[in-house]
């Protein structure tokens, strides 16, 4: 069965040159591209899509780090599309994360680590809404 999930690479990972390595590593793990679009999120959609965070300490700074640049917005697809990519990029932390992941190799930063991918299936449908909502 094939699965649908959201990969954002972030402003940084557009800024530092990285979205073609990023696109690379999910295209040779087998996922298919399914649509993409390189734009600036407005402060409207970030604010949608990280709706759990509002209220908490660190979601003004990740409204205005999501927000600040050119992202590459991109729809995936492949079995356990969600997991793949959630094991692709790595942990979190780039500093906890496993060399060979995305985070691993590429990003030091907890608040510059590279790319969003959705976290679970109802995430990945949410999330797919918000960005490409004539896919859902």
């Amino acid at each position: 069965m094939s699965d649908r999930t959201l990969v954002i690479c972030k402003p940084d990972a557009v800024g530092r040159g990285l979205v073609g390595e990023i696109v690379g590593r999910v295209e040779r793990k087998g996922l298919r591209l399914v649509a993409a679009q390189l734009r600036t999120i407005d402060e409207a959609t970030a604010g949608r899509h990280y709706a759990e965070h509002q209220g908490k300490p660190f979601y003004g700074d990740l409204v205005a780090f999501i927000t600040r640049g050119p992202a590459l917005l991109m729809v995936v697809e492949g079995p356990e599309a969600y997991k793949v990519v959630r094991t692709l990029m790595g942990s979190t932390n780039p500093r906890d994360a496993a060399p060979g992941t995305i985070r691993g190799d590429l990003a030091i930063e907890l608040t510059e680590n590279l790319v969003h991918g959705s976290d679970s299936p109802e995430s990945a449908a949410r999330e797919i809404g918000i960005f490409f909502p004539d896919l859902g």
